[in-house]
């Protein structure tokens, strides 16, 4: 799927002139169409996953996120996880040593309460992870599919904590401690989720609070009033580029 300037810049809630930068720099994969900027929906999915979370770059960083503040969007983005999440469910002390024990046993306990065959969604969920590991940065993975989009108008977010953090080939080596599995009904919406999880797993007091393993209520509240604080930024226009 091909996604426009705007569409990146809304799905990462920073502003174009953000994105404009970022491609200036070579941060952030590309191509022309027409003379256009364009987006591979695969090539963000795997640039959101490979970014660094701290350190010297970070796209999900209070400058960026707030920059160039034109005007407010404050559409059905806003609080889209907590949606998702209110759709989902929370897993404590799912058993595994491995991740791929840890996916089959949260499978176990996920998929009929969504719709979906325990079996086939375990197989497509390890398929992607041989792509590559759906880990982010700070101990926390966000497991999905490559293709699969669910048959629904609604996103579904589901949080597991693994009885002990496993292994899960993270670019910073740290064992994860919670998971996010992630099931949306379309790209744009999975793309906007995935940069939401990112950004928040890359604040600590965020991270802190999940190491706590928080019931659904607790999560719930604490999604809400993070999304609320979350400045959504406009675009402008630069009339020299496209």
């Amino acid at each position: 799927m091909d996604l426009k300037l705007k569409d990146v810049a809304e799905l990462l809630n920073v502003s174009e002139t953000t994105i404009r930068r970022w491609i200036s720099d070579s941060k952030i994969p590309y191509y022309r169409l027409n003379h256009q900027f364009r987006f591979s929906r695969n090539e963000i999915e795997s640039w959101v996953l490979s970014c660094k979370q701290d350190g010297d770059f970070s796209p999900f960083n209070k400058e960026e996120c707030v920059e160039e503040p034109v005007k407010e969007r404050l559409g059905t983005q806003q609080f889209g996880l907590y949606r998702a999440v209110h759709k989902g469910g929370v897993y404590d002390r799912v058993p595994g040593e491995t991740k791929e024990e840890v996916i089959r046993a949260a499978m176990q306990l996920i998929a009929h309460d969504v719709g979906l065959d325990a079996d086939v969604i375990t197989e497509l969920l390890l398929d992607r992870e041989k792509l590559m590991p759906t880990a982010l940065s700070n101990g926390v993975g966000v497991p999905h599919t490559r293709d699969f989009l669910l048959q629904e108008s609604y996103d579904v977010v589901v949080i597991v904590f693994p009885e002990h953090p496993i292994q899960y080939g993270a670019l910073d080596n740290e064992p994860v401690h919670t998971l996010f599995f992630l099931f949306a009904c379309d790209d744009k919406r999975h793309l906007h989720l995935l940069a939401k999880l990112a950004h928040l797993s890359s604040k600590p007091e965020n991270l802190e609070f999940m190491r706590e393993h928080p019931t659904k209520a607790e999560l719930l509240e604490y999604i809400k009033n993070w999304e609320t604080s979350i400045r959504p930024v406009g675009s402008r226009e630069l009339t020299n580029v496209s």
